[in-house]
């Protein structure tokens, strides 16, 4: 979403609280929990799951495989839980033409440096760049170019963008800032 005025433009960017990643967090929690109890039946040789008899599944090497899947399963299903929880990756660009400055905003994962906020002048802006992948993986960002320093994003790398969508959006920033657009 955008909300711009003839000196002030603020962009949101979307964290990581997208339905996917819910689903995948869901589904990987899940299936490590099947595979927790199972490598846990195996070892004291009584049915956790129903359907699944224990003593088909020797525990010592299946049982502790499936244990050690389940166990890693649940670490990164519950850190995906909790990067939506969080929605890490969340905030905005806001561009102010009439103090001159450029500060961007995102959330990240609880502790001292929760809040990311980078300000900066708009005179140092020297351009907008885009960074466009094809083939199975494709890749669509938009970068600031700032003088003496490394590109910044300006948008998730996986957000859902047509080729003409991010090419507008890089256009009409490029407008509002009175620089060039590179990388076509």
């Amino acid at each position: 979403m955008t909300w711009h005025s003839k000196r002030i433009r603020v962009d949101t960017v979307r964290g990581s609280r997208t339905i996917t990643n819910l689903c995948w967090a869901s589904i990987l929690v899940c299936g490590a929990t099947g595979f927790l109890l199972v490598g846990i039946s195996s070892c004291i040789g009584r049915d956790l799951i129903s359907g699944l008899p224990s003593e088909q599944i020797v525990f010592i090497p299946q049982g502790i495989v499936m244990s050690f899947y389940g166990i890693a399963g649940l670490f990164l299903g519950f850190y995906l839980l909790c990067t939506v929880l969080w929605n890490v990756g969340s905030g905005y660009n806001f561009f102010d033409k009439q103090k001159g400055i450029l500060s961007i905003f995102r959330w990240g994962f609880p502790g001292t440096s929760r809040r990311i906020r980078i300000n900066l002048p708009l005179k140092d802006i020297e351009a907008i760049g885009l960074d466009v992948r094809e083939g199975p993986y494709p890749r669509r960002s938009l970068y600031l170019r700032v003088r003496g320093r490394q590109n910044i994003p300006l948008n998730r790398i996986d957000e859902d963008l047509t080729l003409g969508g991010i090419e507008e959006e890089a256009a009409e920033l490029a407008r509002f800032l009175r620089v060039s657009v590179e990388g076509f």
